[in-house]
């Protein structure tokens, strides 16, 4: 039975707690490069939600069902370990699926595809696509649970380029030091994102069960303090 509140903390905490971008600083170098405007922010942004929605389900089940010790029980090699190629293998799945979103763009809006230039088959090396494969072998994902982890990593990486590419352009207008115009404002901005997206960490959907047992005897204690009071209340008239 699928755990909704569960699945609603991993997405919420994708998004804006553990943004792979603001907090593990994953994809800096696509995030720098193009956060210059909002529509090509817009569109590499939109990439990025497909390419970690589709290549990280695919990841778990080539880790789960090949990679892993005992996967190839089912060839006769239970006792066979491959989870040394990991990293290659996802490397392999996201480069074909950027190579694919590459193809879809040229042939829907070439003018976004020139946009984006160089950065679009640099998603293939994007360390946050392959970081969110790492996670979630790291954290033992399951199927379910990889599908929302990958596509909210992949929101909060777009909310993240869009808010910078919105900040950037207001910025052109802005009085900023000579020293610190261009990349070095950029990394000052990006630093006080990563501050204010720090205020979402108290964010807590789940109670774990010490908690739980905390909620349930200080209610039993209210109620017996209640109990008492009412009693004197009583003998007391």
């Amino acid at each position: 039975m699928l755990d909704f509140t569960h699945l609603a903390s991993i997405l919420i905490s994708s998004i804006f707690i553990d943004n792979i971008l603001l907090a593990y600083f994953l994809g800096m170098c696509s995030f720098l490069a193009v956060s210059t405007r909002v529509d090509t922010a817009m569109g590499l942004g939109i990439a990025v939600i497909f390419v970690l929605t589709v290549t990280a389900p695919i990841n778990w089940f080539i880790n789960q069902y090949i990679l892993l010790p005992g996967s190839l029980s089912f060839i006769g090699l239970p006792d066979v370990d491959l989870t040394f190629l990991s990293f290659i293998t996802f490397i392999s799945v996201i480069a074909a699926a950027v190579q694919l979103i590459e193809m879809i763009i040229e042939k829907i809006s070439p003018s976004l595809y020139m946009a984006l230039g160089i950065f679009l088959p640099l998603i293939a090396v994007n360390c946050a696509v392959l970081g969110v494969s790492l996670f979630m072998v790291e954290r033992e994902y399951t199927l379910i649970e990889t599908i929302v982890f990958s596509s909210g990593s992949g929101i909060g990486w777009w909310l993240a380029i869009i808010a910078m590419a919105s900040i950037r352009e207001k910025i052109k207008y802005s009085n900023v030091p000579k020293n610190l115009r261009g990349l070095g404002i950029t990394m000052i901005t990006t630093g006080l994102m990563a501050i204010g997206f720090m205020c979402f960490a108290g964010i807590n959907l789940i109670k774990d069960d010490t908690s739980i047992l905390e909620d349930s005897i200080l209610f039993n204690d209210n109620n017996i303090i209640k109990s008492a009071e009412e009693t004197n209340d009583r003998t007391s008239m």
